[in-house]
């Protein structure tokens, strides 16, 4: 039987796909014999191999001009803590300096316990915040599609060593589920919604002073305490450490977290660092504040002056000539030679092979949400011409050494343009003209936005 569209309820309306529609899409691709050797070839093969250009493959020499001295490569694993890695990447060479040291590496684990806590503790807060809301409230809405994750950026880094110190690797070494970390995400995820749905089921509308549904928040947080515990382990409030030194091992000595940073990093002041942002889809000179982007409820939002791109290479390049490593963050996906550890836009033909155009600017790949930073990476390395314009770049990576060239990731001065969106300065390398824009009234964005992405 031969089902008609009334039959199946089906109308046509201004803009469905009827007959004449479909033929005239349809006449658009002619299968000549040239366009079935390219259906064969596509359609059996690995895309991305067929699109690499060969004309820039294996043609980078990753030799640089001025170069920061490096630590080592570590792994972040199957855990998206790249913030954290990169931040703590760029602190470990000053401890290493410090003690006179080969090799130092920190405890993320011990760090990544209580930004978990942290962010559960704020978004508890805000459930209790905006618990007289309706469900279809925007905000509402967003508490229940973004609970928490492993993403952070860099003032999630300085939020989390003020309060809680740090300590090395050694002390809190990391286990199964930090370095894999898609299990427990998951389970916390959906215990923090369910706690959201008793919160608002049992105080909505009701006259009760909100520090009594503080206390029951802080009964429920127990039940993410003894999970992290369980997972992650206990983070120690003293240990012993102690450490090689050319007479041989030092005397062990004990610590608290706050104490090793106390003396491991005597001059780290947090407030010293300035992220700086390129984002065209704003106006540039001003002064920016993502709302809710933090982990700790009284710590820092993240806040940053957005500039023009030469602007954020002309810092970079000082501090990089001074043999400090900065915070970094793009969208490492795009145009990424993983093989090879390169980002260039020249990469991958992906237009050419398909025939098709592929030409947005990064302020429209920014608001339409194709673009985003999505990665942090220590930025330690720039070669230039000689009129000393920026040619190429590089990234200390967060993914093993077996990744990339050697772990790290070279990109050219074109795709920095393009795909890098953050660096986090030391003032003492930003001109007095910049600084002065951190005392503007800083322009507050809502959460969702398309820059509140954070790095993994």
């Amino acid at each position: 039987m031969i089902m008609g569209a009334s039959v199946l309820g089906l109308q046509a309306q201004s803009g469905s796909l009827g007959p004449d529609e479909l033929k005239n899409i349809e006449s658009s691709f002619e299968l000549n014999t040239q366009n079935q050797a390219l259906i064969n070839a596509v359609s059996n093969n690995d895309l991305k191999k067929l699109v690499l250009n060969r004309n820039v493959a294996d043609k980078t020499d990753h030799l640089f001009k001025y170069r920061v001295k490096t630590s080592g490569i570590t792994n972040q694993k199957q855990s998206g803590r790249c913030w954290m890695f990169t931040g703590l990447n760029v602190l470990r060479p000053k401890v290493m300096a410090h003690y006179d040291i080969k090799e130092f590496e920190f405890s993320t684990n011990y760090l990544y316990f209580y930004d978990l806590l942290e962010k559960s503790n704020l978004y508890l807060q805000e459930v209790i915040r905006t618990i007289n809301q309706p469900n279809d409230d925007k905000r509402v809405e967003y508490l229940f599609k973004n609970t928490i994750g492993d993403g952070g950026v860099w003032n999630s880094l300085a939020n989390l060593v003020e309060k809680y110190g740090a300590v090395p690797k050694i002390a809190m070494p990391e286990t199964y589920h930090s370095e894999n970390t898609s299990q427990l995400n998951a389970i916390i995820n959906e215990k923090l919604r369910q706690d959201a749905i008793y919160l608002r089921d049992k105080y909505r509308f009701k006259k009760i002073a909100t520090i009594v549904i503080e206390k029951e928040k802080v009964e429920l947080l127990k039940d993410i305490y003894r999970i992290l515990t369980l997972t992650l382990g206990t983070p120690p409030k003293e240990f012993e450490w102690r450490y090689d030194t050319k007479e041989g091992p030092s005397p062990i000595k004990k610590y608290t977290p706050k104490s090793f940073v106390a003396e491991a990093l005597p001059d780290l002041k947090v407030q010293d660092y300035v992220m700086l942002m390129n984002d065209p889809s704003r106006e540039y000179y001003k002064l920016y504040e993502i709302e809710l982007d933090r982990n700790v409820l009284e710590g820092r939002n993240w806040r940053y002056i957005n500039l023009p791109a030469d602007e954020l290479k002309k810092f970079a390049i000082e501090s990089i000539k001074a043999n400090e490593a900065m915070y970094a963050s793009c969208d490492v996906g795009k145009q990424l030679n993983k093989d090879e550890g390169v980002l260039d836009l020249r990469n991958y033909q992906y237009a050419q092979l398909l025939g098709i155009n592929l030409n947005m600017d990064k302020k429209q790949r920014i608001t339409t949400f194709q673009s985003g930073s999505s990665h942090g990476m220590a930025l330690v390395a720039v070669d230039v011409d000689a009129e000393g314009k920026p040619s190429f770049w590089q990234f200390e990576n967060s993914w093993g050494s077996s990744n990339g060239h050697n772990g790290f990731l070279t990109f050219t001065d074109d795709w920095f343009n393009e795909y890098l969106f953050r660096v986090v300065v030391l003032q003492k390398f930003v001109d007095a003209k910049t600084l002065e824009i951190l005392k503007q009234e800083p322009i507050v964005l809502p959460p969702w936005d398309p820059m509140f992405l954070m790095d993994e």
